[in-house]
């Protein structure tokens, strides 16, 4: 697809000067525990490339994925370029919203001055890079906190329903963990599509997931979604730990299973073993079982964009924390306690 381009001049980056500074968190050692591998500190400013865009961060989104690159587990993370036995990337972070600040000579869809979101490089600091091809416009009803926790999840969100789901209206969905990140976008975006949600969280969330649009929620603490008479066209199970069999026996015979992550615990695999099950298993029953990695794109953001400007998908923002705060506000997240998403002002 060609890139759309600006009808102005491109403002290309100016010099940074080499002792140039910002506040950034820092991360130097592999470890499970924010408290310990987490600093506030001083590095350099990031200079831009020729397709990168520099964005003066002012918030950035905090969702799971967050914590495994930080731990570097399960260990398969750090063979898919994070480093092996410490962070490449000293901060952290991908999720932002804010304003460019400079971009490089090859960039034409943005300017210095526009307002963005999107996904960058070592976000929880005062300026990140970003590639042209993972930002977009900010929406404009959004502020930069709401901006800011969009891309990771709602891009996952949207593809898994759209892309690997094939999500139809009328069609009943599942949504498994249907209070988190991914979730709390998944139950609206499945909405907007026509689809008749039912959701799956704990006790506390319940109230939560229906003020989204489901249509029916079960409390996994009371009821065994497996165990019912519904069965479901799509099932999207986000971060559970179900096995394969009892999701199975919950979707139509010709139904759809997206497993979208999973939770075991697991160093070596952390859950990546069922998903490779799944797909194996696809090939031989008439449901599809699938998993995926999200595409990070412009295209999809400006989708985002046009449904939450026209009012059918909105952010959830449990809390607020100061950038000094980021490994508190990880080990909220890691510990499954957010409603919807986490965002850090900077």
């Amino acid at each position: 697809m060609k890139k759309a381009t600006l009808d102005r001049p491109t403002v290309q980056a100016p010099p940074v000067p080499a002792d140039s500074t910002m506040t950034a968190i820092v991360q130097d050692l592999y470890g499970d525990d924010p408290e310990d591998v987490l600093r506030l500190g001083e590095v350099p400013k990031p200079r831009v490339g020729d397709d990168q865009v520099l964005v003066r961060v002012r918030a950035a989104g905090v969702d799971r994925g967050v914590w495994h690159v930080m731990a570097g587990l399960p260990y398969p993370i750090r063979l898919g370029g994070y480093g092996l036995r410490a962070p490449k990337n000293s901060v952290p972070g991908m999720d932002m919203a804010g304003v460019v600040e400079a971009v490089g000579k090859d960039v034409t869809r943005f300017r210095p001055g526009d307002e963005v979101f999107g996904i960058g490089k070592g976000t929880y600091a005062d300026y990140a890079l970003a590639p042209e091809e993972k930002l977009a416009l900010k929406p404009a009803n959004l502020s930069f906190e709401q901006a800011a926790v969009v891309a990771v999840s709602g891009l996952t969100a949207l593809q898994a329903l759209r892309d690997h789901g094939k999500v139809q209206p009328g069609d009943k969905v599942l949504i498994i963990g249907a209070s988190g990140g991914v979730g709390s976008y998944a139950v609206q975006l499945a909405k907007a599509f026509g689809a008749h949600v039912t959701g799956v969280c704990s006790t506390a969330k319940v109230d939560l997931v229906r003020s989204i649009g489901a249509d029916h929620v079960i409390d996994y603490t009371v009821d065994d979604f497996a165990r019912g008479e519904q069965r479901y066209d799509l099932i999207l199970d986000i971060g559970g730990n179900s096995t394969l069999s009892r999701l199975r026996h919950t979707l139509i015979a010709k139904g759809t299973l997206v497993i979208v992550g999973g939770e075991t615990g697991g160093r070596l695999l952390g859950g990546f073993d069922r998903q490779v099950r799944a797909l194996v298993l696809s090939r031989f029953v008439g449901q599809k079982l699938a998993t995926f990695v999200s595409s990070e794109n412009h295209e999809d953001m400006l989708v985002l964009k046009e449904l939450i400007e026209a009012g059918k998908v909105a952010p959830v923002i449990d809390r607020t924390y100061a950038l000094a705060e980021v490994p508190e506000a990880i080990s909220y997240v890691k510990d499954g306690r957010a409603r919807g998403k986490v965002v850090i002002s900077v």
